[in-house]
C-alpha cells in the first residue's frame, strides 16, 4: 500500500459529475508547490539550469533486427544530440517503432551498438533504458485507471522503500508541474482526468525518473490543437535545458514545427536525413512514399439521398457506469459523411458502439434505413449492410493468433463463395486475402502470417480492407486513419469519399481536424456525450471546432454538464 495516500481505487473518492470535466486549476496555496517566490513564473524560472550543456546524447550504429519473412531494421544509424529534436517518418512498416523499441530495452538487436552520452551501453530492458535516462510516452498510455496520478509516477522505481514516501513524491510531482507547465493533481485518478492531462502524467512519470532522452510515439493523436501547442512549448522548454527528443509522427506540419531535423526510413533503411529548415511537407512526404502526395482530396459535389442512420435521444453509460451519451440527436443520409470531432473520450466509441451494437442504449431509439435497430445484435446489424472500423485494432478489430487470410475473411465466411453450407473453403479465403492485400496495399509476408506480427498501420489496413467490402448501407469508421502513413491516409480519405460517391453513408468519428474539413460533408463537435455544434464542413473553422472541442459553446461559454 502507497503511505500517504487514500486506502483503495477509484471507490474510494466518489466519481465526479462527469469525467470530462474534472478540470485541474493551477497549483497555489500548497506546500512545496513551488519556491518561495510565490508566481508560477518564479517556480519555472528557478527550475531554469544555468547553461545547457552540448554533445552527443544517443549514437545507433548498423542496427539490424529482423522478424519472420521482414528485415525491420536494416544496418540503421542514428544520432542524437543534445538539445534536439528529431522528428522519425516512415510509411507503416518501415522500421521507425522496432529502431525505437531497441533503443528503450523492449527489443534487443540482432547486431550493432548503442552509444550514450559516448558509452557504450547494453539495453536489455526498459529498466536498462530508463537507468541510462531514455524514456517513451507510448501512443496508448502506461497507466493505471484506478491509481492516482503519484502512484503511477513512482510505480515501477525500484530503489523506492517499501513504504514510498507519497508525501515527498506529491511535492516533487508538483514542482515539476509548475517548471514545464504540465498542471495536473497529484491526488487525481488516472480515470478522471481528460487524454491531455493523462499525456501530462506520463511526461511528469518520465521527468520524474531524470530522463534526458525522450521517445515521444504520435504524441499528438489524440490532442486538440492547444494541447498540441502546449507540448510543443514543453518540448522546446526541454530543448533549452539540454534534454534531447525522437519525435514519431505523421503530421507534417508538426514535424515543420517540432522538429531540429529529420530522418526518413524505408523497408528498415535510411533514405534520407535533413534539417528540418531544409525540407517541406511535400519533399518529405514524397521521400517516404517515393511518389507525390495530394494534400487535398478531390470530391464531387453534395448530393445526400435518403435518410440511412437516425439517432433520437440516445444516451448510454460507460464501463463505470457514468453517462457516456446524453440525449444525442444525429442523422446521416445516403451519399453523405458526417464527420464527428472531439477528443478522446467524450463519447465517441460509445456512439460507434450503440449504433453497431456493441453497446445497449439506456434511452432514445436507433433506426437504419428506417428500421429500428435498438437494442438489436451486432449480427444482425452486419446483416442490415454495416461495416465497422473500431477505435481498438488490436482487441476489437482484429484476432492477433489469426492469419491474416482469416481476419479478411470475418465477415463473409458465413456464406458464398468463402463457404459452401458449414463447410469454410480455404482456396476461396486465400484468393480474397491476395486480392484485399494487393489492393490495399497490406505488407505482410504471406496472407497466412500471424496478424499480430505485422506493424500496427498494417493491421489497421486489413481492418480497412474487410469492412469497405462488406460495407452496402452504412459505414462506421472510428479514427481509421491513426497510425497510418501519409501514403495510407491519402488512400484512406480518397476510399471514404468513394464510398460516399457510390451512395453509402459514412460516420466519420475522426481527432483529426484537417481530415474532418477536407473528407466529410458535415461537422457535429461531441463533448461529454452531446452535440456542442453542428455545421456544414465547407463552413467549418479549425480554430472554432478546436474550441468546440475543448467544451467552449458557440458563446464562448465553457459547458456544464
Amino acid at each position: 500500500m502507497f503511505a500517504g495516500s487514500e486506502s483503495g481505487g477509484a471507490a474510494r473518492r466518489p466519481p465526479p459529475a462527469s469525467l470530462g470535466k474534472v478540470r485541474i486549476a493551477v497549483m497555489k496555496d500548497r506546500e512545496g508547490s513551488a519556491p518561495k517566490g510565490g508566481t508560477a513564473e518564479a517556480a519555472r524560472a528557478a527550475c531554469a539550469p544555468e547553461e545547457a550543456p552540448g554533445g552527443r546524447l544517443v549514437e545507433m550504429r548498423g542496427i539490424r533486427k529482423s522478424f519472420p519473412g521482414v528485415q525491420a531494421s536494416d544496418g540503421v544509424d542514428l544520432r542524437l544530440d543534445r538539445g534536439e529534436v528529431l522528428a522519425l517518418l516512415g510509411e507503416n512498416g518501415a522500421g521507425k517503432s522496432t529502431l525505437m523499441n531497441i533503443l528503450v530495452g523492449l527489443y534487443r538487436a540482432d547486431s550493432g551498438e548503442i552509444l550514450v552520452r559516448g558509452e557504450r551501453a547494453s539495453i536489455g530492458s526498459p529498466r536498462d533504458a530508463s537507468a541510462l535516462g531514455i524514456g517513451m510516452v507510448h501512443q496508448n498510455f502506461m497507466l493505471v485507471d484506478t491509481m492516482t496520478v503519484a502512484e503511477n509516477v513512482v510505480l515501477g522505481i525500484r530503489d523506492l522503500p517499501f513504504v514510498p514516501d507519497m508525501a515527498a513524491a506529491k511535492r516533487e510531482i508538483l514542482r515539476l508541474s509548475e517548471c514545464y507547465n504540465l498542471k495536473v493533481d497529484p491526488d487525481a485518478y488516472i480515470w478522471q482526468l481528460s487524454v491531455g492531462e493523462q499525456q501530462r502524467v506520463e511526461i511528469l512519470k518520465l521527468l520524474y525518473r531524470k530522463a534526458e532522452i525522450l521517445v515521444l510515439d504520435e504524441p499528438t493523436a489524440v490532442l486538440t490543437p492547444a494541447e498540441s501547442e502546449e507540448l510543443n512549448a514543453v518540448v522546446k522548454r526541454m530543448k533549452g535545458e539540454g534534454k534531447a527528443a525522437v519525435f514519431i509522427t505523421h503530421k507534417m506540419e508538426e514535424v515543420m514545427s517540432f522538429s531540429d531535423r529529420v530522418m526518413v526510413l524505408r523497408k528498415g533503411k535510411v533514405v534520407a536525413e535533413k534539417a528540418t529548415s531544409d525540407t517541406d511537407p511535400k519533399d518529405l512526404a514524397r521521400l517516404m512514399v517515393g511518389r507525390e502526395i495530394l494534400f487535398r482530396v478531390e470530391k464531387g459535389p453534395f448530393k445526400p439521398g435518403a435518410k440511412v442512420l437516425e439517432l433520437r435521444g440516445v444516451s448510454a453509460i460507460d464501463e463505470r457506469g457514468l453517462p457516456a451519451l446524453r440525449g444525442l440527436d444525429l442523422e446521416v443520409r445516403s451519399g453523405e459523411i458526417l464527420g464527428i470531432a472531439g477528443v478522446a473520450g467524450n463519447g465517441q466509441r460509445e456512439l460507434a458502439e450503440v449504433v453497431t451494437g456493441l453497446r445497449p442504449v439506456t434511452a432514445g431509439s436507433i433506426s437504419i434505413n428506417c428500421v429500428d435497430t435498438t437494442g438489436k445484435s451486432p449480427l444482425e446489424i452486419i446483416k442490415s449492410g454495416v461495416a465497422h472500423i473500431p477505435q481498438d485494432r488490436n482487441q476489437v478489430g482484429a484476432v492477433g493468433d489469426m492469419s491474416v487470410a482469416s481476419n479478411l475473411a470475418m465477415k463473409g465466411y458465413r456464406a458464398r463463395p468463402l463457404s459452401a453450407g458449414a463447410i469454410l473453403l480455404p482456396g476461396k479465403v486465400r484468393e480474397l486475402a491476395k486480392r484485399l492485400i494487393e489492393l490495399f496495399k497490406i505488407a505482410t509476408p504471406s496472407p497466412e502470417t500471424r496478424i499480430k506480427f505485422l506493424s500496427g498501420g498494417n493491421i489497421q489496413k486489413a481492418i480497412l480492407a474487410r469492412e469497405i467490402g462488406a460495407c452496402s448501407s452504412l459505414l462506421v469508421a472510428v479514427y481509421p486513419s491513426r497510425g497510418l502513413d501519409i501514403g495510407a491516409t491519402e488512400s484512406v480519405r480518397k476510399e471514404l469519399v468513394a464510398e460516399r460517391d457510390r451512395g453509402l453513408a459514412v460516420l466519420l468519428v475522426s481527432e483529426d481536424i484537417e481530415e474532418l474539413i477536407s473528407v466529410a460533408d458535415t461537422v457535429a463537435v461531441l463533448f461529454e456525450g452531446r452535440v456542442m455544434g453542428l455545421f456544414p464542413a465547407a463552413e467549418a473553422d479549425p480554430e472554432k471546432i478546436g474550441a468546440l472541442m475543448a467544451g467552449m459553446s458557440e458563446r464562448g461559454e465553457e459547458s456544464t454538464p
